[in-house]
């Protein structure tokens, strides 16, 4: 087990994962870094100490689309931990510090704690729920329809929409231009203002269609 005992990000995880943590190994990361690819073995979970990855998929022609974002006291790859392909890749956003913790480990983990199974259970159904729902908007909703559900989750509580136009299109399955376009026009019609690079501001409830 490696000795983290006096490393400040691992005090700062919730007890479960800090016990799990304490079992793999930590390393900084650059941003960019491509830490799993989509279609290959490996049964290496990601856990973040601070940070952030991003899970995807892209196609031949190096079009991409975002299945979520995860910081701090997230982890990615528990979906390949059946011994199956990787269903995404996953890269870092920014420079990032993570522990990897392999398939053993985390059965051992288990076997100790068997109480992380319901966690990590739990996990994989919401993020299978999240997928569905993605999946339901991309085949029922228009470009627009998903930027407006977007911008709608992003500014609940009064935050800032914070992502690139390249960003946004990656989550929403479409071209970057068409972000562009769009929030363009929401910038004119009074609904969006940039406030700093990439971060915009909801001023009022976006229509329904638009």
């Amino acid at each position: 087990m490696a000795d983290h005992a006096l490393d400040p990000e691992l005090q700062a995880l919730p007890p479960s994962l800090r016990t799990l943590a304490a079992r793999g190994i930590a390393r900084s990361y650059r941003k960019g870094v491509v830490l799993i690819e989509e279609g290959s073995l490996g049964d290496n979970l990601y856990l973040v100490l601070s940070g952030s990855l991003r899970a995807y998929s892209s196609d031949a022609r190096g079009r991409e689309i975002t299945y979520g974002v995860y910081g701090p006291g997230e982890y990615v790859g528990e979906m390949s931990l059946d011994g199956g392909p990787r269903s995404a890749s996953v890269m870092t956003e920014v420079p990032s510090r993570l522990v990897m913790v392999t398939r053993a480990s985390l059965l051992t983990h288990i076997s100790v704690h068997p109480e992380f199974a319901f966690e990590l259970l739990t996990k994989v159904i919401r993020r299978a729920r999240a997928a569905t729902l993605s999946t339901k908007q991309l085949a029922l909703n228009d470009v627009y329809g998903r930027l407006r559900s977007l911008v709608d989750e992003a500014t609940q509580d009064g935050r800032h929409l914070e992502m690139t136009h390249q960003g946004i299109a990656q989550r929403l399955g479409c071209s970057r231009e068409m972000v562009s376009k769009l929030v363009k026009d929401l910038e004119q019609g009074g609904y969006l203002k940039r406030i700093a690079a990439s971060q915009y501001q909801r001023l009022k409830t976006l229509p329904a269609r638009w």
